[in-house]
């Protein structure tokens, strides 16, 4: 990645800071902390006390306190109740705001790469017309040349060139996009650097995939979650319930001869319910959106996010994701009476003039290996190009020698057409080479069979720990590969997947996906072919490559941009840290209330109830220095969390039990220990100033 998209990722920057403080005033409209009703139920409090600052009478405050409290000092505690409300639904809104300001920073970094370019528009009778990008519809035929922005999404029906795509991924080395086959899509904003490109345009104006990023880092579009919603529901339930205690907990203290201020109430009602989860709640979903996209991969929704962070099952294609998908030549393999050399030089005859990465692999490693073959043979040769039907490519010798490697069962056909025969051992070498998890490629010259060349498709490196990591968090990994059994069942072996599907058809990707679903799996895979696209539809994560068809990109929920298929396990560890964000901050917001609960109620009781004060475990000095040390620290420990929330729980993979009690030691444990020192040393600041004031 670019070092200017690096950048990018600072946590926060003056403008970002300058914007979510803005933004947290504003969100205190009342019709917008609707949707958090927690924080709702905070603000209504502000507004109950707020009006109290001006009558502080209006619940009988002061005659029920009279002599006990001056009602100069009850204005004044009324006033400092408000204050410290109001700043922790700003705190709660400025979390948001900055989770937002982030990607609306990084939105605007990708406007920029987003031109009312003029496209070059096709007429079926060959002519070109000029006009705006913003002008094109779904349908439409352009023409874009060399230096010149492809206007919209589309895929390449005629023409093959390189595309730079670092506005995009910001990496800089152009790819190449060609009509048909999996490289053909093609995404607006991208500039062409060679040759030319016919697109069919694939996306309505404001609807391409680079719109719909920067609507989603925006925010604009992101909508909650299936497990966000659940949550809400148990925090307003809470809320709920904690209304309840307090409307019953007045009554009470009338009964108990305890006068508890209003203000005290609201203030309790506060630090009870789950302020802290309920302040921070949209802000992790944001930044969950935001880590993602931020890794170069558009999510359609943060429910495709959150799949991410579920899933117990990942289908992977073998070639591109699981091996580099080029085989290379590792060894020549002669069969009984034939000299090795004489093998190594038909190989590299066959192959001087192969410009296939198996061709160009097999001459070097026959110069490696002592080949006696000079490159001027080219001259006296006529290259035979590898077809579907032959299954063999090869050369004529100007002496009439003709030359073939190919797959063994095409070579063993034309050995015994021209009435030669078949070697004793070739079958056991063939057997050999894909026991090693390789391709055989037998080689002969006109009726006899000199041997096999073994190529070998490798396994990229730090995969085996890869998929080990994701074992160890209960996730089954499935390779998909064309190879016969026992070529898949090497590379699966060494690989280190869990299982794998050989000779797999578009339609076997299918059966597995809804196998896996039907026993309540959730299941991930990645694809860039039109073959692919059911099996993307079909599965709960479908991360399809940027490089591939818009059929592909189109089933999916995620597109990377970078077209890496092995960042589908990057992914999904990005979903699992949300999920565990978000579970660890609920667990440390419910945990604080207990250290609340020992802060305020004994200080509401302890007068009337001396025994009360045996709950006092903190020594807190006064009711009041009690109450509103409790309040700080309910709004200050929203901003200290922020940056949790942003850059999300720390994720190292292990199984889910040993993660719950490693979470529920931290946060738990912590959210308990954490409130008892905050509050304490809180007291020791704010007490002897409200001893100046009275109280």
């Amino acid at each position: 990645m670019s070092k200017k998209r690096q950048q990018s990722t600072k946590f926060i920057t003056r403008d970002i800071l300058k914007s979510s403080v803005f933004g947290a005033f504003q969100k205190l409209d009342p019709r917008y902390m609707l949707k958090n009703p927690v924080m709702f139920v905070v603000e209504v409090g502000f507004l109950i006390t707020l009006v109290l600052c001006f009558v502080p009478n209006l619940f009988g405050d002061v005659q029920a306190l009279a002599g006990k409290l001056p009602a100069a000092s009850l204005r004044t505690y009324n006033v400092i109740v408000t204050l410290i409300l109001f700043i922790t639904v700003l705190f709660a809104n400025f979390a948001e705001s900055v989770a937002e300001g982030r990607g609306k920073a990084q939105a605007e970094t990708l406007k920029k790469t987003k031109k009312d370019t003029v496209a070059h528009l096709l007429w079926d009778d060959g002519s070109e017309t000029e006009v705006s990008a913003s002008e094109l519809k779904k349908g439409d035929v352009v023409i874009v040349r060399i230096n010149e922005l492809i206007p919209n999404d589309g895929e390449v029906i005629e023409g093959i060139a390189s595309v730079d795509e670092s506005a995009i991924t910001g990496e800089s080395a152009p790819v190449t996009r060609e009509a048909g086959g999996d490289f053909s899509s093609v995404t607006g904003g991208t500039t062409v650097v060679s040759d030319w490109l016919k697109i069919k345009i694939a996306a309505e104006p404001g609807g391409s995939f680079l719109d719909k990023m920067i609507a989603l880092v925006e925010g604009a579009s992101r909508q909650k979650t299936p497990n966000e919603i659940a949550l809400n529901t148990l925090l307003v339930g809470l809320t709920i319930i904690f209304l309840i205690v307090i409307v019953c907990l007045y009554p009470f203290a009338v009964y108990s001869g305890v006068q508890i201020p209003v203000a005290t109430l609201v203030a309790l009602m506060v630090c009870l319910i789950p302020t802290t989860i309920g302040g921070l709640l949209s802000a992790i979903g944001i930044a969950g959106m935001d880590r993602v996209t931020r890794f170069n991969v558009i999510a359609m929704s943060g429910k495709a996010v959150e799949a991410c962070g579920d899933v117990d099952t990942m289908i992977l294609d073998k070639t591109g994701t699981i091996t580099f998908g080029n085989r290379l030549a590792a060894d020549f393999y002669p069969v009984e009476g034939i000299d090795k050399m004489d093998l190594i030089d038909l190989s590299v005859l066959a192959s001087l003039e192969d410009a296939t990465p198996e061709g160009k692999s097999i001459t070097d490693l026959g110069h490696k290996m002592g080949s006696r073959v000079e490159k001027s043979m080219v001259k006296k040769m006529n290259f035979i190009e590898f077809t579907a039907q032959s299954k063999m490519s090869g050369v004529d010798l100007s002496d009439g020698t003709r030359i073939r490697k190919g797959a063994g069962e095409a070579v063993k056909e034309l050995v015994l057409a021209e009435g030669g025969r078949i070697p004793r051992d070739l079958d056991k070498i063939v057997e050999e080479i894909s026991k090693l998890g390789g391709t055989p490629l037998t080689v002969c010259a006109d009726h006899k069979v000199y041997g096999v060349v073994y190529l070998k498709d490798t396994v990229k490196p730090g995969l085996a720990e890869r998929f080990a990591r994701l074992r160890e968090i209960g996730i089954k990994t499935v390779m998909c590969t064309g190879d016969n059994p026992l070529t898949a069942a090497t590379i699966a072996k060494e690989a280190g997947v869990d299982g794998f599907i050989a000779e797999c058809r578009p339609e076997d990707k299918i059966t597995e996906i809804k196998k896996e679903q039907a026993e309540g799996k959730i299941v991930a895979m990645t694809g860039d072919g039109t073959n692919d696209a059911p099996a993307l539809a079909q599965a709960d994560v479908g991360l399809a490559m940027n490089s591939g068809t818009q059929a592909a990109k189109e089933a999916a929920n995620m597109v990377d941009l970078d077209s890496d298929p092995t960042k589908i396990l990057e992914v999904v560890e990005i979903g699992k840290q949300l999920l565990i964000t978000r579970g660890s901050l609920t667990t440390f917001s419910v945990a604080n209330d207990v250290a609340k609960y020992f802060a305020i109620i004994p200080a509401m009781f302890q007068l009337v109830i001396p025994q009360m004060n045996m709950l006092n475990i903190m020594k807190l000095t006064t009711p009041y220095s009690a109450i509103l040390s409790a309040l700080i620290f309910n709004a200050v420990i929203i901003p200290s969390l922020i940056p949790i929330a942003m850059r999300g729980v720390k994720y190292k993979p292990m199984r889910s039990e040993k993660m719950l009690l490693k979470n529920m030691g931290i946060y738990g444990v912590g959210g308990v220990i954490v409130p008892f020192i905050g509050i304490k040393l809180i007291d020791m600041i704010v007490a002897p100033l409200l001893a100046v004031l009275g109280l």
